[in-house]
């Protein structure tokens, strides 16, 4: 069974960094992307970056390209997103997930399956 923890969120100031590590246990992390997705209340859930762990390629939304990096450590069997130069509009509940697809691009967010329980991040000042 898939299970996926999520760690290292909390509160930053604008233009300030955090990173997010995901611990994915149960998963064979050559046959699927895996990806970082993140939901404000009231809004759909969007996502953020993937992954391919057979060759590290690497997709971002618009908003945080330049700004957040998607990496894996697959002996770790972790997954991390480094966010940098944080502003407001990046506070929500970042969850990470596994893909049904192995693919990614513009279309991730659309092949979601399983996701962990969330961690919060809040800008402000």
């Amino acid at each position: 069974q898939v299970q996926l923890v999520e760690s290292g969120g909390g509160s930053a100031q604008p233009g300030g960094s955090l990173r997010l590590s995901c611990e994915i246990l149960g998963f064979e992390f050559d046959f699927h992307a895996i990806g970082w997705f993140r939901r404000v209340p009231g809004n759909e859930r969007e996502g953020v970056a993937c992954i391919e762990p057979r060759n590290s390629a690497t997709y971002y939304r618009d908003s945080v390209k330049g700004r957040f990096t998607v990496s894996i450590d697959k002996p770790k069997k972790t997954m991390y997103l480094q966010m940098n130069n944080l502003g407001s509009s990046d506070t929500a509940t970042y969850y990470c997930g596994t893909l049904l697809t192995s693919i990614c691009d513009g279309a991730f967010a659309n092949w979601a399956d399983r996701l962990g329980r969330g961690t919060l991040v809040t800008v402000s000042s």
